[in-house]
């Protein structure tokens, strides 16, 4: 059983979607594509029944809502039929913000763990609550922007991958088919992230022929058979859209 990628033309080159129930790294530069690649993966599911949930550690949830309402996801109309949430897990913000925020679901009171006011979130903290909104809300698809924030929620690089192993080991025991978003730059520096997940998809931007190109790679699928090149990418109205092969 496949699951649809919601993103054109990808599904094509994964014999016909993704396995579910996975862990997935989606990874890239800046302005490669990962929030909407996320926020459309999410929209996909949402209009087929299954509830998805953003989970952001870095950004405002209301600037990814607004950002993601000039495509044709029907962000808001899910959100308020509960198909597509929102939730801010990164330090606490200003005093009054999350009154603001009705759409979008807080974090849980009274879980041990939970970060102070400014304080960067732990992976053991990040993931009771993932495993809470699983469980209240009966999520199918998980989208977690990004693992830098709690990478680095320690100095100890021993620790670090110790942690990130653990977190990713416990994300594949929810029963969601989750996409978490890296920061990697170069899909050549391997790192724990990349061993963990069931799938690796890194998102380009860079120079080609005195043009910005984008560009997507499946770097590694499990169980799939799928073409590691590189594809053209295009941002429509639709969202990203995977195109031919970059010659």
């Amino acid at each position: 059983m496949r699951i649809e990628s919601g993103i054109d033309g990808l599904d094509e080159i994964l014999q016909g979607g993704l396995l579910p129930e996975r862990v997935y790294l989606l990874s890239g530069p800046p302005g490669g594509g990962k929030t909407t690649f996320g926020v459309q993966f999410l929209a996909k599911g949402a209009l087929q029944g299954d509830v998805g949930l953003y989970v952001t550690l870095l950004e405002c949830p209301q600037n990814i809502i607004n950002d993601m309402s000039n495509y044709s996801f029907n962000v808001i109309p899910l959100i308020k039929v509960k198909k597509l949430l929102f939730a801010d897990l990164g330090p606490r913000m200003e005093y009054g913000y999350m009154d603001e925020l009705k759409d979008i679901i807080q974090p849980h009171e009274g879980i041990e763990g939970v970060s102070s006011e400014h304080e960067a979130p732990s992976p053991a903290t990040v993931f009771k609550e993932l495993a809470a909104y699983v469980a209240e809300y009966n999520v199918k698809r998980l989208v977690i922007d990004s693992m830098t924030a709690i990478r680095f929620a320690t100095h100890d690089p021993a620790l670090q991958e110790k942690e990130m192993t653990r977190f990713i080991r416990n994300l594949k025991k929810l029963g969601c088919t989750t996409m978490i978003i890296g920061e990697l730059t170069d899909p050549t520096a391997y790192t724990t992230e990349q061993f963990a997940s069931h799938g690796v998809i890194f998102l380009h931007n860079f120079l080609y022929e005195k043009q910005m190109t984008r560009a997507i790679q499946i770097i590694k699928m499990r169980g799939t058979k799928h073409d590691c090149n590189m594809h053209k990418v295009q941002f429509t109205e639709r969202g990203l859209q995977v195109e031919g092969l970059l010659q």
